[in-house]
């Protein structure tokens, strides 16, 4: 099966995608439709799911011809991103990682066992391989190579080391997390935007050096312009939470104010 985001990293071409808080398949149908996105993230980090859950995520996905990615918890990532591969997901987006021997470790976890890629992931009797025993174990092999391994620089041991992990092969993609590198400085985001939209460029600027790609996450057409001039191709626009947080703490405050002011 064609990875969709693989494809688009290859071909060097731009992506733009949404983040999932729902597991409620219609949510990922609706957006898709729009026909507005190149693939969708689940945040199992944030939400509660099941497997059933992943392999409905990523039906719908490919139900619309759009790519798949799932953010998960960096203390059971390899637990869930095997599984969530087997389900069919393209992407696996990693947080919390602080040093490069993390990364490599990650990494070998979900590069397939075989000679040349020594890594330890098996063949696993589920969706991703249509449940064929006949699919040829190096075909099988190479679709698993073609996972696209994403990692949130987010720590500030991470940020030290940013060097050496955009060297590491097999990281494709890369993205800043502000709020927990503040917290890992001991800072308040409000109170160093400065010292962290520097340490942002910082990364954006070592990935492109390393042939990584990075990826921003936006709200407006005027920050993915911004970006897109520093040679950023891959943006995340909000996720479902922003948005909705957005009308209830606008448009819905707003006629709620004008409701209680009515005599």
């Amino acid at each position: 099966m064609l990875n969709k985001l693989r494809e688009k990293l290859n071909e060097g071409k731009a992506t733009v995608n949404t983040r999932i808080w729902s597991t409620w398949p219609t949510i990922v149908e609706a957006a898709a439709s729009t026909g507005n996105f190149d693939y969708f993230e689940f945040l199992a980090e944030y939400a509660p799911f099941s497997f059933n859950d992943l392999e409905n995520f990523v039906r719908t996905c490919e139900l619309y011809n759009t790519g798949s990615m799932i953010k998960v918890d960096f203390q059971n990532r390899f637990y869930v991103a095997q599984k969530a591969a087997a389900c069919g997901f393209q992407a696996i987006l990693f947080t919390d990682h602080e040093t490069p021997e993390q990364v490599k470790e990650t990494i070998e976890k979900l590069l397939p066992k075989t000679p040349e890629d020594n890594g330890k992931f098996g063949y696993p009797n589920a969706r991703w391989i249509n449940y064929h025993p006949e699919l040829k174990q190096m075909d099988y092999a190479a679709m698993n190579r073609s996972l696209v391994k994403a990692f949130m620089i987010e720590k500030k041991e991470a940020m030290d080391n940013i060097e050496e992990i955009c060297s590491i092969p097999g990281v494709d993609m890369v993205q800043f997390g502000p709020s927990d590198y503040c917290m890992s400085r001991g800072w308040n985001c409000a109170d160093h935007k400065e010292e962290v939209q520097a340490e942002h460029e910082r990364m954006i600027r070592t990935a492109l050096k390393h042939g990584v790609q990075p990826r921003v996450e936006i709200a407006t057409l005027e920050d993915a312009e911004y970006y897109r001039n520093m040679g950023v191709k891959h943006f995340c626009i909000l996720d479902q939470m922003d948005i909705l947080m957005a009308a209830w703490t606008g448009t819905c405050k707003d006629v709620k104010d004008m409701a209680d002011a009515i005599k």
